[in-house]
């Protein structure tokens, strides 16, 4: 078990790394923090870092400490609701960005401002926060205040402890992820009939025709972490001796793999 922490870890701090070098690359050049399609690019990053910092921490916990105080670790568990949700939603706006800049090029300085960006970056963590607020309203209105005092596994099921909870969490990580499902898929469809036609550069058209394509496959991964319970459970059920090794390799698969392509797809595919 011992290994399964270490190399938890050396993942997180492997992907980490990867993000906070190109980090340091963007405001290093002031000429990149002009850009709206790095400063999305950014957004991404820092959500990556946050998420799998806490993701990995989250794990070493459930497995290390068996008592957790409720509150502090319900303060984890809605930061990283928050981060998890901010992903998809960055996802479609960096699509977004790279549709009216290929399909719409000479309305692309106008619509994708600097101005607009923050405020679409705004709105992405508003957005994310909404359930989480929603949820910890519901959790102090159900529950009393010597509840948040004890001590529990720190997982989300058991300070969310509530039916309420789990149908909502399930709905809206569906609604988030199938919404941007439907706008990758539009846009790749204009890309493929329209690009060619639209964009000044059939060469830009091609790049956008596959990023758009690699943030689908990053997006299949994230949404594989809806299935996590699922996929635990048939597999417990086959490999009853390999419960440990069951949970290691479903959370990389599905908590620390689809953060680990963002600094590979944005980070070396970009030459600024």
């Amino acid at each position: 078990m011992g290994r399964l922490f270490f190399t938890a870890v050396l993942f997180g701090i492997i992907i980490n790394f990867l993000n906070c070098l190109l980090i340091y690359t963007f405001f290093r050049n002031p000429v990149l923090a002009q850009e709206p399609r790095y400063i999305l690019y950014m957004q991404l990053f820092i959500n990556d870092t946050i998420t799998v910092s806490l993701t990995v921490t989250l794990f070493v916990l459930t497995y290390t400490v068996p008592a957790f105080n409720v509150a502090i670790c319900g303060i984890f568990v809605l930061i990283g609701s928050n981060v998890y949700k901010n992903t998809p939603l960055n996802l479609a706006g960096m699509a977004i960005e790279r549709f009216v800049a290929v399909c719409y090029p000479l309305h692309h300085a106008r619509i994708c401002t600097i101005r607009n960006t923050k405020i679409l970056i705004g709105i992405i963590w508003l957005v994310g926060a909404a359930p989480g607020v929603v949820h910890l309203l519901v959790l102090l209105s159900l529950r009393p205040l010597s509840f948040f005092t004890s001590s529990r596994v720190c997982l989300a099921q058991n300070v969310f402890d509530f039916e309420y909870y789990l149908m909502s969490h399930a709905f809206i990580h569906i609604t988030y992820m199938c919404s941007v499902w439907v706008l990758l898929i539009y846009t790749s469809m204009c890309f493929f009939f329209f690009a060619k036609a639209a964009a000044s550069e059939p060469a830009q058209a091609q790049k956008a025709r596959r990023t758009i394509l690699l943030h689908a496959v990053q997006l299949l991964l994230c949404t594989l972490s809806l299935s996590t319970t699922v996929l635990d459970r048939a597999l417990k059920v086959l490999f009853p001796y390999y419960q440990s090794v069951i949970y290691f390799c479903t959370f990389v698969l599905t908590n620390i793999v689809p953060y680990l392509l963002s600094p590979l797809i944005y980070g070396m595919r970009d030459q600024k």
